[in-house]
């Protein structure tokens, strides 16, 4: 249903419009997220309302608003800047790899899920949502090291999540496997031939088309991992990566230029993304037990996410405690991974009401604990870092 039988579908609409694009900037002045806001509003409506339930017009614009965020997110991947720190990050992934094992295992044992199932719940707990990380990080108060820091792990942890995910939604048998891998494969082998096609035979005689075909791309690569069961981030951010790779033969692909439009174009039509999967909760999902869930997630699952970068980063570069907990509470939020495992997981696997909203209230709660707490104030007992201590990391070191 778009609206009630005495709201034109227009007027909601652009009532809906008007709510997304200025309801979130005005409460991001109490550290309210847009996109948790653009959930709430979208929870509201369609519990209060009932209001755009299965509406094609928001599905589209949602389906838009992942894709263009997933995009963004692979064109930011610059292979040579992860290169330079590659023995840290190898340490982080490796480290990350045991964690995801050791939480599915504890899932799998403690909430009684087959081991697919506690895999994909592990990877909505420990999974940083790269988009939404990265675009808030002007706002955390970060120098120059510390986004570079942010960045490349949260990059390096969803390259490996994508594939992790990947796995566990097609390892219901070895056939169905090799197949979905035979598919994907051939997927990242043709892209460089169809940008190669395009940067020789359309851009002469249609130029500035770059933006336009990337975003098609990248919608066409969504809908085909989207059928292979393993959702449409995964083919827009493969879309992404591969044109970075492709700048050398066509640099307007992957140019600072190219990056923002994609940004401005994921701003507009990401909140769409939020408000869907807020129409898709339901008051079941905020019973006693999801709650009590989604603390008991938050309560284990945060301070040992940041622990582990606080410590790894002590052992391997040498930094105070106080510094490394700051990069691993901006690496904290896990919004958009987190919604979109929890629906798959209630679509695909049936979970029940509790354990989906535990998800929710964890994915929604620690999405909150940056803009919050990234003022100091929660980490001031952490030991500063000492001045005298030699940088371990090329890319800290003093310049001459």
């Amino acid at each position: 249903m778009v609206a009630g039988e005495r709201v034109p579908p227009e007027v909601a609409h652009l009532a809906l419009l008007f709510t997304l694009f200025v309801l979130p900037r005005v409460l991001q002045r109490f550290r309210l997220p847009q996109a948790v806001t653009s959930v709430g509003i979208g929870a509201a409506v369609g519990l209060g309302l009932g209001w755009f339930e299965q509406d094609p017009t928001v599905n589209l614009l949602a389906t838009l608003g992942i894709v263009s965020l997933f995009l963004f997110a692979g064109l930011d991947v610059d292979f040579d800047e992860l290169w330079q720190e590659a023995r840290v990050l190898l340490q982080h992934v490796a480290l990350g790899l045991g964690a995801l094992l050791l939480t599915a295992l504890l899932a799998a044992w403690s909430l009684g899920l087959e081991l697919r199932v506690a895999t994909l719940v592990a990877l909505a707990l420990l999974t940083p949502s790269c988009g939404f990380i990265l675009d808030s990080l002007p706002a955390w108060g970060f120098d120059r090291q510390q986004r570079f820091w942010v960045k490349s792990k949260v990059i390096a942890t969803e390259v490996v999540a994508l594939g992790a995910l990947f796995v566990a939604m097609q390892s219901r048998d070895l056939q169905g496997l090799a197949g979905a891998s035979a598919a994907m494969l051939a997927l990242v082998a043709l892209l460089p031939l169809v940008f190669w096609s395009f940067a020789r035979v359309v851009l002469p005689y249609a130029p500035k088309s770059e933006f336009a075909f990337l975003l098609m791309m990248a919608v066409f690569a969504a809908l085909v991992t989207r059928r292979l069961g393993v959702y449409y981030l995964v083919g827009a951010f493969i879309v992404g990566t591969a044109a970075q790779r492709f700048r050398e033969h066509l640099p307007a692909m992957a140019s600072e230029r190219m990056l923002h439009a994609v940004e401005v174009f994921a701003s507009v039509f990401v909140p769409f993304y939020f408000f869907s999967a807020g129409l898709g909760l339901r008051a079941a999902d905020f019973s006693g037990e999801a709650l009590q869930l989604g603390a008991i997630f938050l309560l284990l699952a945060v301070p040992v996410r940041i622990a582990l970068v606080a410590l790894h980063r002590r052992l391997a570069l040498g930094e105070s405690l106080r510094r490394g907990a700051r990069i691993g509470l901006a690496m904290v939020p896990t919004l958009v991974f987190g919604l979109v495992i929890a629906g798959l997981l209630r679509d695909a696997f049936g979970i029940s009401d509790a354990l989906f909203g535990g998800l929710m209230v964890y994915t929604l709660a620690n999405t909150l604990l940056p803009g919050f707490f990234l003022g100091g104030r929660v980490l001031a007992a952490l030991p500063e870092d000492d001045p005298s201590s030699t940088p371990r990391s090329r890319l800290e070191a003093p310049v001459p």
